[in-house]
C-alpha cells in the first residue's frame, strides 16, 4: 500500500557504497538522455533556421528523446532501477520502492547529469544556446501544468507496470522500451504546447545553461504531482500479493 511503505532510510545509506554507484548511474543515464534529447532540438534548428516546431521537427525530437530514453533506462536498470527522472523516483518513493535518502541522492545526480549534457552540448556545437522549456502562443500556465501532470501520470503509470510490479514477469525485459514509447508518444501530444517535458531534470539543465527560468516552476509541479498521483493509483488498485487472473492450463499454450 502507498505511504505504509515510506522510509526516510538510514543515515549511512546516503554513503553506501551501492548507494552510491546506483546515484552515478542515474547521473550517467540522465546525461545520455538529455544529451540526446536536447541535442537533437538543437540539431534540428542549425539543418532548418530554427525549424524544431515544425511537424517533421516535433517527430524528430519526439524520436530521439524516444531513442534515449529506452537506452538511457537499459543501461541503468540493473543498477540503479533505471529511473532517470526525479518525478520517476518521487513516484517510486510515494510507493514504498525508494527510501527519501536515496531519492535524494538520484535527484542530485539526475540534475547533476542533466545540466552536465547541456554544458557539454554548448560547447561541442561551439556555443549555441540550450532551449529552456517554454509555453506556446495561447497556452496559460494551468493548462500547461495538467498536461505535464497527464502526460507525467501516464510514464510513471507504465514504469510501475513493466518495471516495479512483482508480478511483471518477462515484460520487464521490454520496460526500457516501453517507457521511451511512452515518452515519444507523449512529446507527439503535447510537445507542440508546452514542449512536454515529464521530467523537472530534463528541464532542469537548459534553464541552467541558458539561465532562462520563466515558468520553469511548471516542470516541477505538474511531473511531480503526475509521478505522486501514478505511484498512489498504481499502488492501491493494481498492485496484489495474489495473480488477478487465473493462468491457463499448460496444454491449452
Amino acid at each position: 500500500m502507498p505511504f505504509r511503505g515510506i522510509a526516510v532510510g538510514r543515515p549511512e545509506e546516503a554513503t553506501h557504497p551501492d548507494a552510491l554507484k546506483a546515484a552515478l548511474a542515474e547521473g550517467i543515464s540522465t546525461l545520455i538522455f538529455v544529451f540526446a534529447g536536447e541535442g537533437s532540438g538543437m540539431a534540428f534548428d542549425k539543418l532548418t533556421n530554427d525549424a524544431s516546431t515544425t511537424p517533421a521537427g516535433l517527430v524528430a525530437v519526439a524520436l530521439a528523446h524516444a531513442l534515449g530514453l529506452f537506452v538511457a533506462v537499459a543501461v541503468g536498470a540493473n543498477i540503479s532501477g533505471g529511473h532517470v527522472n526525479p518525478a520517476v523516483t518521487f513516484g517510486a518513493f510515494v510507493g514504498g520502492h525508494i527510501t527519501l535518502l536515496r531519492g535524494i541522492l538520484y535527484w542530485f545526480a539526475q540534475l547533476i547529469g542533466a545540466t552536465v549534457a547541456c554544458l557539454l552540448l554548448k560547447f561541442t556545437t561551439g556555443g549555441l544556446s540550450t532551449s529552456a522549456f517554454s509555453l506556446s502562443s495561447g497556452v496559460g500556465v494551468g493548462n500547461a501544468v495538467v498536461f505535464e501532470i497527464v502526460m507525467t501520470f501516464g510514464l510513471v503509470y507504465t514504469v510501475y507496470a513493466t518495471a516495479i510490479d512483482p508480478k511483471k514477469g518477462s515484460l520487464g525485459t521490454i520496460a526500457p522500451i516501453c517507457i521511451g514509447f511512452i515518452v515519444g508518444a507523449n512529446i507527439l501530444a503535447g510537445g507542440a504546447f508546452d514542449g512536454a517535458s515529464m521530467n523537472p531534470a530534463r528541464a532542469f539543465g537548459p534553464a541552467l545553461v541558458s539561465w532562462t527560468w520563466e515558468n520553469h516552476w511548471i516542470y516541477w509541479v505538474g511531473p511531480l504531482l503526475g509521478g505522486g498521483l501514478a505511484g498512489v493509483i498504481y499502488e492501491l488498485f493494481m498492485i496484489s500479493p495474489e495473480p488477478t487472473h487465473e493462468p491457463l492450463p499448460s496444454n491449452d499454450y
